[in-house]
């Protein structure tokens, strides 16, 4: 099974592109789905506007949609911007939805996040789910907040680890717990 992994942040040291890059290290423990982090900030998705729709899908929504559309599953790692889900990832998401088949139609998606406060991003997930929702992906009931995100890895990009191992613990249960969700929903093994 392939399993397409994104931030939505844009900035090259993001706090959501580490857990991405732990998350992915526990898929591959835990089992044999091959995985895809594809990184927004190189795509430069315009902000979403009707009149640039109207002359065409950019080249690179249609290169993520294709990206979404071949995936099985999808792990989506966001930030929390001023106590909602981050610009980027609404942008994102806005987009997707513009495409005929809509990608996200039916994929059952994984909510992960961290920030640098005591809430780890939870407000940010939270609202996440709602044009995920809306969408008709089968967001997962679940999610994983990691609080203090600046203090919460060793190690640098691309081998960064978690320092609380009741952390790692949680994360690795719950991604267990979401590909066995994921493969009955599906069918897949």
């Amino acid at each position: 099974m392939k399993i397409l992994m994104f931030a939505g942040s844009l900035r090259k040291d993001s706090l959501n592109k580490k857990l991405l890059r732990v998350t992915e290290k526990i898929v591959k423990d835990v089992s044999d789905h091959t995985t895809n982090i594809v990184d927004l900030q190189p795509l430069q998705l315009p902000v979403y506007d009707g009149d640039i729709e109207s002359k065409g899908m950019p080249a690179n929504v249609e290169k993520l949609g294709e990206l979404v559309k071949n995936a099985d599953f999808i792990i989506i790692a966001t930030p929390e911007y001023n106590r909602t889900l981050s610009s980027p990832l609404k942008n994102t998401i806005d987009w997707l939805s513009r495409l005929k088949p809509m990608p996200l139609e039916k994929k059952p998606v994984l909510l992960i996040g961290t920030s640098p406060g005591p809430f780890g991003a939870v407000r940010g997930l939270l609202a996440s789910r709602a044009p995920l929702d809306g969408l008709g992906s089968f967001v997962y009931p679940e999610n994983f907040a990691l609080a203090k995100g600046d203090q919460a890895f060793n190690g640098s990009a691309p081998h960064e680890e978690l320092i609380d191992p009741g952390a790692k613990k949680r994360l690795t249960e719950l991604v267990k717990k979401y590909l066995e969700f994921s493969e009955k929903l599906t069918g897949a093994k």
